[in-house]
């Protein structure tokens, strides 16, 4: 987000991406000294919710570029409602936005996780779905961070109703 990037970094948008993009090479090279193992790996834009569309893609696409899920590699693109700084229906219009302008799209698993400060994290996590999330995280009954997060038995049972 602009405030993580001007206030806990004090980096312009090249220097956060390339945090992402180095963390992204450190761990395809420590991946690589055990072949044997699966490996799933996994980006998070932390603040995602408040960081402009455009930038959030372009991160995404650089660490896919390094990662490269479209040569056999999971990876999972966890996007998180951060603070629950939008309602449930702006945070589905960015997961709809990211499915439509990312690279890679048929190749990567899109999470969302999704926080309850407003007390809507189930209905961000449903319409998410709605709008081209692959998978949810949550927790049972919603312990969690803060407020908590998206309780998974509450979505379950209005899935299955």
């Amino acid at each position: 987000s602009t405030v993580q990037r001007e206030q806990v970094f004090g980096m312009d948008r090249e220097g956060v991406k390339d945090i992402a993009v180095n963390g992204a090479r450190i761990v395809k090279a420590n991946a690589a000294k055990y072949p044997n193992t699966e490996w799933i790996f996994q980006y998070s834009p932390e603040s995602f919710t408040g960081t402009e569309l455009d930038y959030a893609a372009e991160v995404i696409d650089a660490v896919n570029d390094v990662w490269r899920p479209d040569q056999g590699q999971p990876v999972v693109i966890n996007l998180p409602a951060t603070v629950e700084m939008a309602t449930p229906n702006v945070f589905a219009d960015q997961i709809e936005w990211i499915c439509d302008h990312v690279r890679y799209r048929e190749h990567i698993s899109i999470s969302v996780h999704t926080h309850n400060d407003r007390g809507c994290a189930v209905a961000a996590a449903e319409l998410a779905v709605m709008a081209g999330a692959d998978r949810v995280e949550g927790t049972l009954m919603g312990n969690g961070e803060r407020t908590g997060n998206m309780d998974l038995v509450t979505m379950a049972m209005n899935l299955y109703s």
